[in-house]
């Protein structure tokens, strides 16, 4: 044989073992150094090079690239916040009562709230809060003791009337 019929027999056997379909024990078997000249100039070309071996691991169906599924974002590890509207009115004769909004519904209107509770409760808030609740607190406190002196001085002014006229 001449060099050329050589060449020839070589690049046709490669080229049969390219197109040949990987069975039995020529499937564990890793390419001859025949097949590998072939594969490259294939891969040269812009086709994909694909040898015996590689078409028994991958499908027989070309599967288009598995698409990044977005995964739903799970409330469970963002910190739930929960809308609640206290509103404490206090009026000038020391009665407080309470407004209650949840989430913009209201659940709560006009609950008769003792001062004792305003000030507790205004105790167990931050400081600011609770110095501008018990200033409110201690203005009422005094209105009422006035009031309480002048009703005081007033009850004196009718017993002394009721002493007058029993004498």
């Amino acid at each position: 044989m001449t060099e050329e019929q050589t060449n020839q027999a070589e690049a046709t056997a490669s080229q049969e073992a390219a197109e040949a379909p990987a069975t039995g024990a020529a499937a564990s078997d890793a390419p001859s150094a025949e097949s590998a000249p072939a594969a490259e100039s294939t891969a040269t070309d812009g086709t994909s090079a694909s040898t015996g071996t590689e078409s028994a691991d991958k499908p027989v169906a070309d599967s288009p690239a598995p698409k990044k599924q977005t995964r739903k974002k799970s409330t469970a590890k963002k910190t739930r916040t929960v809308e609640l509207t206290l509103t404490v009115t206090g009026t000038a004769d020391g009665e407080w009562q309470a407004d209650l909004l949840h989430a913009g519904k209201r659940v709560v209107q006009g609950l008769q709230i003792p001062a004792a509770a305003v000030s507790k409760a205004a105790a167990e808030l931050h400081t600011d809060i609770s110095e501008t609740i018990e200033d409110v607190l201690n203005k009422a406190r005094q209105e009422h003791e006035a009031k309480l002196a002048e009703l005081e001085a007033e009850v004196e002014r009718v017993r002394k009337a009721l002493a007058e006229l029993e004498s």
